[in-house]
């Protein structure tokens, strides 16, 4: 977090969250929809549904509520800010991002499934589809646990389980339900046994911090040479969301069943492969790792990328929230947005202001993070 503004701001969400809280009532509301609640540009990217087709999507769901779509739009917003700000990039740059980021939220809002997606590529999203085609298991075995040989590397990222972990793990993965998400892929037979052919506590990012995370190393089949034979699975505690939700929202009570909910009305192809399921007496989400899921990594930018990086990513996100709105709620809640523009940008006054007053306090913040990770590391 001490790398960047942006990476401050991307592992700091309670921040966010504070200041929503000081902002109520001067924010449009937007119709009660599951939201991302934590849309920053690392958590969209290209997913692989159950037949291998890929699509950028909003991909981590920890946060995820019924409540309302602005606040998906000013996080976004401001973590293009905080790259903006990363790349060196003017003022006026990111004055003119935020333009395209509404204009880019209306055109995917317009409809669900309206136009070709493709178009208006930035570079980083041209590149990481490109990385995504042409991967296989190989390449996420050497990413995620250095060797496609069937073990999990113990060390830094991976600490060695009990034996009661070892033995829940084993047990989880013996239930039919969690047989059939393993063998949800095409290339898999659906009545093909599973085994856990390995497994280790994963030290991951800062959502994970004091939390179960496990990877699990799952055999398909009788032939584990096989393509398709081998599979990394995510076990992730599901927690409380900290995110604002819709007063009167129904959600489910479960953090696991709430996360995987969200997952299948926001991102329909990642959702379709997740589980919630127990484990230790936590709830917990299983997630199949694949070689064409990757993050969006946004490092440095042109005034022409930002503005286009800016636009597309606010067209997914528009899509993610049109698929669960009638055209009378979407009319209804484009007309919301188009109102305060402001004269001098064409953009609404309340998500300028917004960026701006969050931009300010994410500095401030950050920076007395760096003094305090370099007075004592550990405090940081």
């Amino acid at each position: 977090m001490a790398g960047s503004a942006h990476a401050y701001m991307r592992g700091n969400t309670l921040k966010f969250y504070e200041w929503l809280e000081t902002a109520k009532g001067t924010l449009p509301q937007g119709p009660p929809i599951w939201i991302c609640g934590d849309c920053h540009v690392g958590n969209l990217g290209p997913t692989a549904d159950a037949d291998g087709e890929i699509s950028i999507q909003i991909r981590d769901f920890d946060q995820t509520v019924i409540g309302n779509p602005a606040h998906d739009l000013i996080r976004l917003g401001l973590s293009l800010a905080t790259a903006a700000r990363g790349s060196d990039l003017p003022g006026v740059t990111t004055a003119k991002m935020i333009e395209q980021l509404i204009e880019g939220y209306e055109e995917g809002l317009a409809e669900e499934e309206a136009g070709d997606i493709r178009r208006g590529r930035p570079e980083a999203v041209q590149i990481a589809m490109k990385r995504a085609v042409g991967r296989k298991w190989a390449h996420l075995a050497k990413e995620r646990i250095e060797d496609a040989s069937p073990t999990v590397p113990l060390g830094k990222r991976f600490w060695p389980l009990t034996k009661k972990e070892k033995g829940e793990i084993s047990e989880l993965f013996g239930r039919e339900e969690v047989r059939r998400l393993v063998t949800l892929l095409r290339s898999r037979k659906s009545n093909a046994p599973v085994e856990v052919l390995d497994a280790a506590y994963w030290v991951k990012g800062c959502s994970s911090l004091g939390h179960l995370r496990y990877a699990a190393l799952i055999g398909v089949g009788k032939d584990h040479s096989k393509e398709g034979a081998l599979c990394l699975m995510d076990i992730k505690e599901a927690v409380q969301a900290a995110a604002p939700r819709h007063a009167r929202a129904k959600m489910p009570r479960d953090n696991a069943a709430r996360i995987v909910e969200g997952a299948r009305h926001l991102s329909p192809a990642l959702g379709d492969r997740m589980l919630p399921a127990g484990l230790l007496g936590q709830r917990v989400v299983l997630r199949e790792l694949r070689p064409q899921d990757l993050k969006l990594e946004i490092d440095r930018l042109t005034p022409e990328e930002a503005m286009k990086a800016a636009r597309f990513l606010a067209v997914v996100v528009g899509k993610a929230h049109s698929r669960q709105l009638d055209e009378p709620g979407r009319r209804k809640w484009r007309d919301e947005l188009g109102r305060h523009r402001s004269t001098s940008l064409d953009a609404p006054s309340w998500l300028w202001t917004s960026i701006v007053e969050l931009m300010a306090i994410h500095e401030a913040a950050y920076l007395e993070h760096c003094r305090r990770y370099a007075t004592d590391p550990g405090t940081a």
